[in-house]
């Protein structure tokens, strides 16, 4: 590009216009009010800059403090889980310990009854077999014993009480 300088070209009149504008703004002082409106701008980052920062620590330290809690509790929920499985051990022991008990008691009560049932049916044979008995003795005494065979009465009398008992 090549420059002329003459006052005829309008190029000139607005560069010295601009020159004029621009040493008019500083004598004004318009620098001093951008440069304190750079200031403060730079101000405000910077707070903004260490409110951030601030944030950011309490947010490291918050986060921190959840994943101590967070660890705390999976500890907490792994010595339930430990303790609720001791506890159902311990009820399995006791219920098998239980039933087993519970059993024995059946047992024992089973036999105790097949043993009362056992002397009542023994004391009912035994009652019968005194009434054949009597009865048996009964028709002995009835009969003519001069005229039997005390010994034929003894078998029939035997057979007679077999055949009652079976």
């Amino acid at each position: 590009m090549h420059w002329e300088f003459s006052f005829g070209y309008p190029t000139i009149w607005v560069f010295l216009a601009l020159v004029v504008f621009i040493v008019g703004l500083m004598y004004k002082g318009i620098h001093k009010t951008i440069a304190k409106a750079l200031d403060d701008r730079a101000d405000a980052i910077r707070k903004e800059l260490d409110e951030a920062r601030t944030l950011r620590e309490e947010a490291q330290a918050l986060l921190s403090s959840f994943q101590r809690k967070q660890v705390e509790a999976e500890q907490q929920a792994k010595d339930i889980v430990k303790q609720a499985r001791k506890d159902a051990e311990t009820m399995a022991a006791n219920a098998r310990t239980d039933m087993a008990e519970r059993l024995q008691r059946r047992a024992e009560q089973a036999e105790a009854k097949i043993k009362t049932s056992e002397a009542q049916a023994m004391a009912d044979v035994k009652a019968r077999a005194v009434e054949l008995a009597a009865i048996a003795t009964e028709q002995i005494l009835r009969s003519d014993l001069t005229s039997a065979d005390h010994k034929s009465l003894i078998k029939s009398g035997i057979t007679d009480m077999g055949k009652a008992l079976n």
